[in-house]
């Protein structure tokens, strides 16, 4: 038998680079293994497997709310007001709280409310292509010039952002999240980030106030549900929240799922060839790439079991979404990317009350973004050889740090088609 792992970093390049073979060994060894993290503190079960995933994603036992845990444990402690809100939000609540958080907002981010962006969010797309194409089949970014700034665009006009104050937000939010991994530099450049943050949130929302338009912080600041209204507290958590989940993954979806069709060529000729299959390839991308790692850190509120090993009562869990999305016990030729694939019962986006809110609006970007970015520059190409990818040092959201590509000149092979 293989020698059994008691160390697993989430950070190390090695694992950034490809994480599959580490999950599988995972699945067959240690399906439920308890681990240190750096950057996690105290050790936490990870949960590997897609059958023990799913059913601990819905289990009311594993409480996402630290916070309540605390209380009932007697062990409640003063949390600086940076952290706390920061720390505090739908996806760090359970209900009723958690619902009573997604009642104020769900109505910006229903189907019929995303199908209307749909033209302006094809707009934007082909202004940033347009823009990419003058630059006659030269080197790109894709991630600095295409990927983030249209799920950024979107989310900051639903939400009521100025253009000024975007870039302020995106800074803040790489220095949070890719950030020192752990000790001491971790808390002084998380105290620091966090505190720029509130400021920032805080004068946005006074901005609404002062200014209403009809974004979302305007409606969260005067929406009421049962009589009751958020916080401001609340309002700077959802914020946050909603500025961060609403470009993270499909910054994500369309860069690691741009590297995966540029990897399987095959694959992105036969949607080139097929646009109607961009549907699946979404749901394929998501599944086979892995925008979110793991879910947010779960805690057993009484003494459990999960596939047969024995959680205590305030022990962590980390429920790992990429390893149960390549599970080979449920899906075919799981380590191959197969745009075609259906069904698809991946977790790119949870299960159970904590389902992503924005998964309409992710899957509509990913699928307009990348079906008008390989239609307009079919021959487009990686810049760099593909060991010279760099992934980002985060170990909850999957993404390049960079994605320098060659375009092609699409104004001429358009030219000699004709």
């Amino acid at each position: 038998m293989a020698e059994a792992m008691t160390e697993f970093d989430l950070t190390s390049p090695a694992f950034r680079a490809d994480p599959y073979p580490t999950y599988a060994r995972m699945r067959r060894e240690s399906p439920v293994c308890r681990l240190r993290i750096p950057g996690f503190g105290r050790p936490a079960w990870l949960v590997t497997r897609y059958d023990d995933v799913a059913a601990a994603l819905k289990d009311p036992r594993l409480s996402s709310d630290i916070a309540k845990l605390r209380r009932e444990n007697g062990t409640s402690r003063w949390v600086p007001r940076p952290f706390r809100i920061l720390a505090n939000s739908m996806v760090t609540t359970d209900d009723p709280d958690h619902a009573r958080l997604k009642n104020l907002v769900h109505k910006g981010f229903t189907p019929a409310r995303v199908e209307d962006m749909t033209a302006r969010v094809q707009q934007i797309t082909e202004q940033l292509l347009a823009r990419l194409e003058e630059r006659g089949g030269g080197v790109v970014d894709l991630i600095e010039e295409f990927a983030l700034v249209l799920p950024m665009t979107v989310i900051s006009e639903m939400l009521g952002v100025p253009v000024k104050e975007r870039a302020k937000f995106r800074r803040f939010m790489l220095n949070l999240l890719d950030g020192p991994p752990s000790g001491f530099l971790r808390l002084v450049n998380g105290l620091y980030n966090n505190v720029r943050m509130i400021r920032y949130l805080d004068r946005l929302i006074e901005l609404r106030r002062a200014e209403p338009d009809d974004g979302l912080i305007t409606a969260m600041v005067s929406a009421e549900q049962s009589g009751d209204r958020l916080t401001q507290e609340e309002l700077v958590g959802m914020v946050f929240l909603l500025l961060l989940a609403g470009h993270e993954t499909t910054v994500n979806l369309i860069g690691n799922g741009m590297l995966a069709l540029l990897d399987n060529r095959e694959q992105l000729r036969l949607l080139q060839a097929n646009p109607g299959f961009v549907k699946s390839t979404v749901e394929e991308l998501l599944r086979y790439t892995n925008p979110v790692q793991h879910s947010v850190i779960r805690h057993a509120i009484e003494d459990m079991e999960i596939a047969g090993q024995r959680i205590a009562k305030s022990d962590r869990v980390i429920l790992m979404l990429a390893s149960a999305n390549r599970d080979e016990t449920v899906f075919e030729n799981a380590e191959l990317l197969d745009i075609t694939r259906d069904p698809n019962r991946h977790m790119g986006f949870g299960l159970g009350i904590h389902f992503c809110l924005g998964a309409p609006l992710a899957r509509m970007e990913g699928a307009i973004a990348l079906v008008a970015l390989v239609q307009r520059f079919p021959d487009i190409q990686l810049a760099i050889s593909r060991d010279k990818v760099q992934w980002r040092p985060n170990s909850l959201l999957r993404g390049l740090a960079r994605l320098p590509v060659r375009l092609g000149d699409a104004r001429k092979e358009a030219a000699l088609a004709a």
